[in-house]
């Protein structure tokens, strides 16, 4: 047999006393505390990550010092909220230095200010789309890129490299001319792949981890012009980009 139900007055009579149960128990320090992240063991006490890219990274990130904004808001600020609220004790210093527009030559030209002079135990990268955008030869694109990390290497030998690659899905303007457009981002995945075999850097695979998603919900949901993620998909990037460091340095 089903119990009476209880008169909506007696509910709300009832609604007091959860609340004060509840604080009670938080005040005995028996409501559980909530899940955290893993910890990521290349993130040492006191390392500074810094991410460097193009629009992608650069999140609408402020240009001041208010921490509200510094971060833009994208999968840098995904990462860095997770894990420097997760892990205060380490002291972890993220930093955002990407920039809408930037192809591997703009990185390049600022790379002595906003990469060498901040010296980060582990530098991430994100380029390639811009490349695509403005046509550089694909083998001009390898060069410049090879180029750029072989200066980062010997100015900061034990830095600890991360290439993302570039991806893409066919919504928005990109939609009609897809086949193109995504040969030419492929051909800079390869690139992506040789180079981080070359230096040992991790390599962060987000085409698959999008073409993935798209199993679950359309490709607008992940991506709103074929270029740019929604915040859902910072999300994806935020979470293969713990995975693969946290596999790529398991030791720390």
């Amino acid at each position: 047999m089903n119990p009476t139900p209880l008169p909506t007055r007696a509910k709300a009579a009832l609604r007091p006393l959860r609340f004060v149960l509840l604080l009670a128990a938080a005040a005995l320090g028996t409501t559980p505390a909530p899940a955290g992240p893993e910890p990521v063991p290349a993130f040492r006490k006191g390392a500074r990550i810094l991410f460097q890219g193009d629009s992608i990274t650069d999140g609408n990130r402020g240009r001041t010092e208010d921490p509200n904004h510094i971060l833009g808001h994208g999968y840098v600020f995904v990462i860095a909220a997770r894990y420097g609220a997760a892990f205060p004790e380490l002291q972890l210093d993220f930093v955002n230095r990407g920039t809408s527009g930037n192809g591997v030559a703009d990185l390049a030209a600022r790379w002595q200010e906003d990469c060498l002079a901040l010296r980060p135990d582990i530098l991430s990268i994100m380029v390639g789309v811009n490349d695509n955008l403005y046509k550089l030869p694909v083998a001009d694109f390898e060069r410049d890129y090879d180029a750029l990390l072989a200066r980062t290497v010997a100015a900061e030998p034990k830095v600890r490299l991360v290439l993302c690659a570039p991806f893409s899905l066919p919504v928005g303007a990109r939609k009609a001319e897809f086949p193109a457009w995504y040969a030419g981002i492929k051909a800079r995945q390869q690139v992506v792949e040789r180079l981080a075999a070359k230096y040992h850097a991790a390599l962060v695979r987000l085409q698959p981890v999008f073409d993935a998603a798209c199993a679950r919900a359309p490709a607008e949901h992940w991506i709103w012009d074929g270029v740019h993620p929604t915040y859902s998909g910072h999300e994806l990037i935020a979470d293969e980009w713990i995975r693969t460091v946290s596999l790529f340095w398991p030791e720390g």
